[in-house]
């Protein structure tokens, strides 16, 4: 049974930063798989945040270019996010993603609030 599980959300105030964890289970050979984040803002749809491709390329989106980061360890199956410089557009639910045979499997989400 694959299993995506977030974590590190919570509330942080504009200028500061947060890391959000995802770990995975239930797939095998880990490291041959892209892996993504993804986040929703209430009202908005679900938009692709950073991706990590299975030899550690990184792609980002516009509007978090030069603040986050992703990365990932392959030995503990986890994928990382670090979030600097928050913005309180960066408040949404945050949801880590990936596509393991051809199925697209999909954490809980977990919330990522910026407001002083």
């Amino acid at each position: 049974q694959v299993q995506l599980v977030e974590s590190g959300g919570g509330l942080v105030q504009p200028g500061g930063s947060l890391r959000l964890s995802c770990a995975v289970s239930g797939i095998t050979f880990f490291s041959m798989y892209a892996m993504n984040w993804y986040r929703q803002a209430p009202g908005k749809q679900r938009e692709l945040v950073a991706a990590v491709s299975a030899g550690g390329t990184t792609t980002y989106a516009d509007s978090v270019k030069g603040r986050f980061t992703i990365s990932r360890d392959d030995a503990k199956n986890t994928v990382y996010l670090q979030m600097n410089s928050l913005k309180s557009e960066d408040t949404a639910v945050y949801y880590c993603n990936t596509k393991w045979r051809l199925t697209d499997y999909w954490g809980q989400g977990t919330q990522v609030t910026v407001s002083s």
